[in-house]
């Protein structure tokens, strides 16, 4: 029998705006998961592929592109299955399954860029000691922290959000986020605001923070420097900071659209600016680094029939 206070299904309240349109956004959504994937992919196997690429830089773009695999994988996979479904119910495991996932996955993001911030910082204002202070053994160091912290913060709060005794089962979204679930809680849920607040700080603006510092400190370096050195540091950095403002626009929208009710907006602008946290930055990720960074496309195009075949 089910418990009232722990619902076994969440409804994903957003899928009934889509209406007529589910089989279109099927269609449409498929079509940007197949780009995603093979895009990504792309960049995952040629950089894995030519040794000139394993440098630092290159080995933080991969691991880019295996985060956007990981985290439109929990997503895609489920909302394309819902947009074909009758039901908009979500089993409760699914749903907390695909919360780690999402959260993870921009936590990742994040704590990744900034560790290639400060690889571009490194390269640009103290190029006698890039080698010596971005060895292997540090670029492990830093992608293990990258990855292990959020994977236990964004699981502590996961399993603070699933203790909860809910008074609904609603969550105005077309997939699971924790904070919607944590405002069905029918007690006060002083300690997730607590967590939840901390983990935010140090895997979202911590990192934000540090990435503006860097970018702040090579601009004074540029300041002072040949127009020629500030071409090459445009061309090394511009698809870092593209990434960049795009995924903190990003993360501003979900998470000023998790503090709103959804049901206040236009309905499709609400779906549109929920998607976006989740389909844009693997759809540009491989385009900005792919097509912008001349030693990738080349290596690129240079393995293309092997990639086709």
């Amino acid at each position: 029998m089910e418990n009232n206070s722990h619902p076994l299904y969440f409804n994903l309240t957003m899928f009934v705006n889509i209406g007529k349109f589910r089989y279109p956004a099927f269609v449409l959504f498929l079509l940007l998961y197949t780009f995603i994937i093979s895009a990504n992919l792309v960049i995952i196997v040629v950089i894995s592929r030519e040794k000139t690429l394993h440098e630092p830089m290159y080995i933080f773009i991969m691991c880019l592109s295996i985060n956007s695999l990981y985290g439109s994988g929990g997503f895609f996979f489920r909302f394309l299955r819902d947009l074909l479904s009758d039901s908009n119910l979500i089993a409760r495991s699914a749903c907390f399954t695909q919360i780690y996932i999402i959260y993870t996955y921009a936590s990742y993001e994040l704590t990744i860029l900034g560790i290639m911030a400060y690889d571009r910082f490194v390269a640009i204002c103290q190029p006698l000691h890039y080698h010596s202070k971005l060895t292997s053994r540090v670029i492990s160091k830093l992608l293990a922290f990258a990855w292990i912290y959020p994977a236990f913060s964004v699981a502590a709060c996961v399993y603070l959000a699933s203790r909860l005794p809910l008074c609904d089962n609603k969550i105005p979204k077309v997939f699971c986020a924790n904070w919607p679930v944590v405002k069905l809680s029918c007690v006060p849920t002083v300690i997730n605001n607590i967590i939840g607040m901390f983990v935010s700080v140090t895997t979202v603006f911590l990192p934000l923070a540090f990435v503006l510092y860097t970018y702040m400190r090579i601009f004074l370096v540029c300041r002072k420097r040949s127009s020629l050195f500030k071409s090459k540091v445009i061309q090394s950095c511009l698809p870092h900071i593209v990434t960049f403002v795009n995924y903190s626009i990003t993360v501003f929208c979900d998470v000023s659209l998790s503090r709103i009710d959804l049901e206040e907006l236009n309905p499709f602008l609400g779906i549109i600016l929920s998607l976006e946290f989740v389909v844009i930055p693997p759809i540009l990720n491989p385009l900005m680094y792919g097509l912008k960074l001349p030693e990738i496309r080349k290596c690129i195009l240079r393995n293309l029939p092997c990639l086709i075949r």
